[in-house]
């Protein structure tokens, strides 16, 4: 004769394992979830970096660029240079001197140059 109304010691063992089992799935799902998460962060991350990395290189670059483009440029300003007077060579050296520059003693030899002493 069964009982009616309360599960016997077989209906509970095996409803016990159907709700372990299902808790077991879920906190592997849940598990699983965050792993992916963590890793999709992660890549993002990673992504974010070598873009601003790709961007400090581009202005790096654009940066490199502008100095050869100034050296190229310089070159071009001495050929006017011989047609400066004397004054505006010696003000001009008086003037990096002042700034720093150049030191007294490179003052002092590039004038004496200048003067011809």
């Amino acid at each position: 004769m069964r009982r009616m109304g309360r599960p016997g010691l077989f209906g509970t063992m095996a409803r016990t394992a159907v709700i372990a089992g299902t808790a077991t799935a879920v906190s592997g799902n849940v598990r699983n979830r965050q792993q992916a998460g963590a890793q999709s962060a992660a890549q993002q991350q990673e992504m974010a970096a070598a873009q601003q990395q790709a961007a400090i290189d581009a202005a790096a670059q654009q940066a490199v660029a502008q100095q050869a483009a100034a050296a190229q440029a310089a070159p071009a300003a001495p050929a006017a240079a011989p047609a400066d007077d004397l004054l505006t060579q010696l003000a001009r050296l008086g003037q990096m001197n002042q700034a720093g520059l150049i030191s007294d003693a490179e003052f002092t030899a590039a004038k004496a140059k200048l003067l011809g002493i």
